[in-house]
């Protein structure tokens, strides 16, 4: 006997599924993906294939083995949580590190919550902090560009803001540490030290092109990030440029652009509505720029997303989008 089911209005159908918009991305993130495989060569293409494979395995064992539920490791989200992964490491990395990370990621930071969905923080984020605050040697040793066949036996330097970070420390004005860093050409174009997620900004802004086009993500959040940050660094630029590098550097530096696009979108873990969109990224530009200019850390996107992933559920609370079909009335 069939039997109807009958839900609630309203009934809307847009054509989207979980692996189209996972796929989606996926995309968007390869000309990145080709850049750093052209910088960074064979240990580039080891992490990747390593972190999405974990990934992918990992939620498949906890699905079947442990949860006793349909296996979803195919739909795209754990393949673009190891890509993601992989995007916030060095290309150096021993692969045992990529496996724990990956298995944080999905084991702990979104299995455990229940899976795709009902997790609070983005879980490559948090796979890469666990790595970062249990690793930090190798979490800190990127291999110099042009070295494509050398893979854990590579040499190694600093990235432009670990450079920035230790000359202020000794005093150094940063137009003599702007002499010693990659150009902003060679920063836009992603010859310098760093992850995949820190190099080659054109290249994801390519993919924030494409997402835009799909209507994957909204303008809100990596506008709101981008802007912010060059309102807050211009303003300390302009107030005293011995001391403060300046807005286009931060921009084009760490994992900023791969942070505003790729992470902090992340459906499940940012507002719903659109103002609660741009106060999210605000606040994620503003902690940015405070970690990176007067904490411990060059870097602090991050941290910056995690710690307001954990403000989204009060953001949406106070900050809820239009009801569908709702009509304002006056008086």
């Amino acid at each position: 006997m069939n039997i109807l089911n009958v839900s609630p209005s309203p009934h809307v159908y847009s054509g989207e599924s979980v692996p189209k918009l996972m796929y989606g991305v996926i995309w968007a993130l390869v000309p990145a993906f080709l850049v750093s495989v052209f910088y960074f060569g064979m240990g580039m293409l080891i992490v990747t294939l390593v972190s999405i494979a974990s990934c992918i395995l990992f939620e498949y064992l906890i699905q079947k083995f442990i949860l006793k539920s349909k296996p979803t490791h195919l739909d795209g989200s754990a393949a673009l949580t190891g890509m993601l992964l992989a995007f916030c490491l060095p290309s150096n990395i021993p692969v045992w590190i990529v496996v724990l990370g990956a298995l944080v990621s999905i084991g702990v930071a979104k299995m455990t919550f229940g899976g795709l969905g009902n997790n609070p923080f983005n879980p490559a984020i948090v796979g890469r902090v666990f790595l970062f605050v249990s690793f930090p040697a190798a979490m800190t040793s990127y291999p110099k560009p042009g070295q494509w066949f050398a893979y854990t036996d590579a040499a190694t330097g600093a990235t432009p803001l670990s450079i920035l970070s230790e000359n202020l420390a000794n005093h150094v004005p940063v137009p003599e540490i702007m002499k010693e860093v990659p150009s902003h050409l060679d920063l836009f174009m992603g010859k310098m030290m760093g992850s995949a997620g820190e190099i080659a900004a054109f290249a994801l802004l390519l993919g924030f092109i494409y997402l835009l086009w799909r209507n994957i993500i909204t303008w809100h959040i990596p506008v709101s990030i981008l802007l912010t940050v060059v309102i807050f660094t211009g303003a300390l630029w302009i107030g005293n440029s011995e001391k403060y590098a300046d807005p286009l550097f931060h921009l084009l530096t760490g994992g900023l652009i791969l942070g505003a696009v790729f992470m902090a979108t992340d459906y499940v873990t940012s507002p719903m509505a659109p103002w609660g969109m741009l106060l999210y990224g605000a606040g994620i530009g503003i902690i940015t720029v405070l970690i990176r200019t007067f904490g411990a850390y060059p870097e602090g996107v991050q941290f910056a997303i995690l710690i307001m992933n954990g403000f989204t559920p009060l953001i949406n609370k106070y900050i809820k989008p239009k009801r569908f079909g709702e009509v304002k009335r006056n008086g």
